[in-house]
């Protein structure tokens, strides 16, 4: 027990319990965007799966089952906490506003903001890009985000549970070659995280952004791990429930006091480490 007047120390067991998160890019089960709804699932949240199989299809690593990823998620769910689903391409500047709406209308209101989706591919180094490579993933991986979180705000109930969190790549630690058009959109939201928490506090809501760092989530090779391996110093790639670790917990009122971060979740990645 403790002392009348005193906070109790002792930890939610479910700390997103009541809550309720629109995740972004739940797509694929090898993912970080299916990594983060779990998690937010076993932790209590209500969860709103976004998804657009499209893009994955024309990668590498292909397309998933969305019905086994709906079942992957609906799985960690505790008490009278669900998901709900909806497919949708975020180039397109109407569906963000679109899908917003549809989370608050499945769930009555809307607590946690994860932007998650990326656009991979169409990406090139200087003397390979053209204006169509550089606005493609400026409107999925900036535009989109940042309508997300003007759409959230303005749907918020000014609670003081409100959480945005972005996700960012490695550009500000080192080169990403290849990846202008990606690595510029991306890194657009980690130089905003700052101008954006501000203005959102007086709304309750703090916003963070995440750099997850290089997480295998199929497109890592046994080529890439024999030129890089000796960079990790616990010896392993970055697991997809790593950063998703870090960003529920941002989502819960033990991170209240946490925004206008950009925080690295690269476990010790040191790009210029010596053999």
């Amino acid at each position: 027990m403790t002392a009348a007047g005193e906070q109790s120390l002792a930890r939610e067991p479910y700390p997103l319990r009541g809550r309720t998160a629109l995740v972004t890019g739940v797509s694929r089960r090898q993912g970080i965007g299916f990594a983060i709804a779990s998690r937010m699932a076993a932790w209590g949240a209500s969860v709103f799966l976004h998804h657009h199989r499209p893009h994955d299809a024309e990668q590498p690593w292909g397309a998933d089952d969305l019905d086994e990823v709906r079942a992957g998620v609906a799985g960690h769910l505790s008490g009278s906490a669900r998901i709900a689903d909806a497919a949708g391409d975020l180039a397109d500047p109407d569906e963000p506003a679109r899908l917003v709406r549809r989370a608050v209308a499945e769930f009555g209101r809307l607590d946690v903001l994860v932007c998650n989706h990326a656009r991979s591919g169409s990406d090139g180094a200087l003397g390979e890009l053209d204006a169509a490579m550089l606005d493609g993933h400026w409107a999925v991986n900036t535009r989109s985000s940042l309508l997300l979180a003007q759409e959230f705000a303005a749907r918020h109930s000014g609670s003081p549970s409100g959480r945005v969190v972005f996700l960012t790549s490695g550009q500000r630690a080192g080169p990403m070659p290849g990846e202008i058009a990606y690595a510029a959109a991306k890194g657009a939201l980690a130089e905003i995280t700052a101008t954006i928490a501000e203005q959102l506090a007086d709304a309750g809501i703090t916003v963070n952004t995440v750099n997850p760092g290089p997480v295998q989530t199929g497109y890592l090779t046994e080529a890439d791990w024999a030129a890089i391996g000796h960079m990790f110093p616990f010896g392993r790639w970055g697991e997809p429930d790593d950063p998703a670790r870090l960003i529920t917990w941002l989502c819960t009122d033990e991170a209240r006091w946490i925004t206008g971060q950009v925080i690295e979740s690269e476990g010790g990645f040191a790009r210029y480490r010596q053999r």
